[in-house]
């Protein structure tokens, strides 16, 4: 699954840091999200959207043939 957090996050001028409190994680994880080499939970994925004020839809781009 791809995302735009990066975008997202770059356009609100936060750090990985500042998403990490935010949403209550590691900055590691914010990291992998990015990277792609981890998919957030349900409940991360809505925090994520919920911090940016956007929808799930708008932040994750589900694939699936890559599933």
């Amino acid at each position: 699954m791809e995302n735009r957090i990066k975008d997202f996050r770059k356009e609100n001028k936060k750090t990985q840091d500042d998403l990490a409190k935010a949403v209550g994680v590691t900055r590691q994880t914010i990291i992998s999200l990015e990277n792609g080499k981890y998919n957030a939970s349900l409940q991360l994925a809505y925090k994520i959207s919920q911090y940016f004020g956007v929808s799930i839809e708008e932040l994750f781009i589900f694939n699936e043939e890559s599933e």
